[in-house]
């Protein structure tokens, strides 16, 4: 119906074309505009992988193994907080607390926490975090902070918990501990 109209119409060929593709479109969008599109069909889910029994030897040793022995005298860490996020400084105040409660390292660890950049908040007095981080001090953790970081965010020593020591840098102390052999955490 549609050719037998076209063809009647005085044009050559390519104007033919032309109004075919035009007319074909327009009838196109026509019906998309009428025709909810249908959903194709989703596949049947495939079903779960059947599981293997787990190595007999290897469970048993899981269940007697509690931790890696601590056999030196003395470990040394230093965690790296550079974000203001809450959930993150939680989590690192958090761990920090866990490391200190582990028994195989009571009375053997060492820890400094240094903050640098947005980390800068929580070594800042009136802040909600000041209770953990006394209690970090309390414990003999190293509390060090960022001195080009307190200039940028325009602090002074005035500003910050009377208990915490100022670094020219925080990326300069994490050089120089892991230079020392101090394990770098950064949660």
């Amino acid at each position: 119906m549609i050719s037998n109209a076209i063809t009647r119409l005085p044009m050559n060929s390519f104007s033919r074309l032309l109004a075919t593709a035009a007319l074909l479109a327009t009838m196109s969008m026509a019906q998309a505009q009428t025709t909810p599109v249908a959903t194709p069909p989703t596949a049947p889910a495939s079903p779960a992988p059947v599981l293997t029994p787990p190595n007999a030897a290897v469970a048993a040793m899981a269940a007697i193994f509690q931790g890696a022995p601590a056999t030196r005298k003395h470990y040394r860490a230093v965690y790296q907080l550079d974000s203001n996020d809450p959930k993150l400084i939680n989590q690192t105040l958090h761990n920090m607390k866990n490391a200190l409660d582990d028994p195989r390292l009571k009375g053997k660890l060492e820890l400094e926490l240094v903050v640098f950049s947005g980390g800068t908040v929580v070594f800042k007095k009136d802040q909600p975090y000041e209770a953990d981080v006394l209690a970090l001090q309390q414990a003999g953790v190293i509390l060090a902070q960022c001195a080009n970081s307190m200039k940028a965010y325009k602090l002074t020593k005035d500003d910050m918990l009377p208990y915490i020591s100022v670094v020219p840098t925080g990326n300069g102390e994490l050089i120089i501990r892991q230079t020392e052999g101090w394990v770098l955490v950064h949660p």
